[in-house]
């Protein structure tokens, strides 16, 4: 389901190709489908909340992947250093630590859906594939249910937060203090319509994608 995006909304879009120094641009009109039995105030209201639940799996991917880095800096200091020695014991504590954090997030037992473990991706999945198979107005349901995951996500988001600014901080003391490079982990960075709804919201996604993507021909 997280392959998908969300469906433009009705309006008027321009297209744009560009090739070499040449850019042609023709404007596209999306209507409402004919035989709809909803409203474009529907649609619109179906188009924020699945850009809502869009937005954790960007929001979880960036954490897995902030986690990641302070697992391979911790396994590489730590593989450097002698068995009994004490900072290792505690890089190797900050990746086990990290790893649970992770596990939190996403399913990670060998086997994947066979094996029937959900964790908070794989339920946001199943949100937004049940918001993605209808273009009407999202039920109090999903819209509950949203909130609930993003709470689940600001929490073990957190969490992390906190390994950071007290294991961390420790371990890169005593890296410091060894003449050791630090661990560095990048803040999260939200892509500005997260926080919109509404035609403004359906704006700034555009320009998103347009800044992101960049469609040529030769």
């Amino acid at each position: 389901n997280a392959t998908r995006g969300p469906r433009l909304v009705p309006g008027t879009y321009t297209v744009r190709l560009t090739k070499a120094d040449n850019i042609y641009e023709y404007p596209l009109v999306i209507n409402l489908d004919r035989r709809a039995t909803f409203t474009v105030a529907d649609r619109n209201a179906q188009f924020d909340a699945a850009m809502r639940v869009h937005a954790l799996f960007g929001e979880m991917s960036g954490l897995v992947k902030r986690i990641g880095m302070a697992r391979e800096a911790a396994q590489a200091h730590a593989t450097a250093l002698r068995e009994n020695d004490a900072l290792r014991k505690d890089l190797e504590a900050l990746d086990r630590k990290a790893d649970a954090i992770r596990k939190e997030i996403v399913a990670t037992t060998e086997g994947g859906a066979v094996t029937g473990e959900e964790r908070l991706r794989e339920h946001t999945d199943l949100l937004y594939g049940a918001l993605m198979s209808w273009e009407g107005r999202p039920t109090a349901y999903q819209l509950a249910r949203t909130d609930v995951l993003r709470d689940e996500l600001v929490k073990i988001s957190s969490a992390f937060d906190a390994l950071l600014k007290n294991d961390l901080v420790r371990i890169n003391g005593a890296l410091t203090d060894r003449g050791l490079p630090r661990t560095e982990v990048p803040e999260p960075v939200q892509a500005e319509w997260v926080t919109l709804s509404g035609p403004t919201a359906q704006a700034a996604v555009r320009a998103d994608l347009a800044s992101a993507q960049s469609w040529g021909a030769k």
